[in-house]
């Protein structure tokens, strides 16, 4: 077993949408929730999903500027 495994390593949040891209799943199925019960409603995607798909679309390099920006907004949020 790894240690990720174990418990005793986690996958960084941003690494969440490769991921996600490598095996052909949404992010929310990666966190444990199955695709027909992510959030509990009907109807289309709320805007943050829309914007996690659009960016998981880009290549890799944008993906991690995309990144760096989400992360630093919000460390300032702090």
């Amino acid at each position: 077993m790894t240690a990720y495994e174990l418990g005793q390593r986690r996958v960084p949040a941003s690494m969440l949408p490769t991921l996600a891209e490598i095996f052909k799943v949404p992010v929310d199925e990666l966190l444990g929730k199955p695709a027909n019960a992510r959030t509990g409603k009907r109807g289309p995607a709320s805007k943050l999903q829309q914007h996690m798909e659009r960016i998981s679309q880009l290549p890799k390099p944008r993906q991690r500027v995309v990144m760096e920006v989400l992360e630093s907004m919000l460390a300032q949020n702090r």
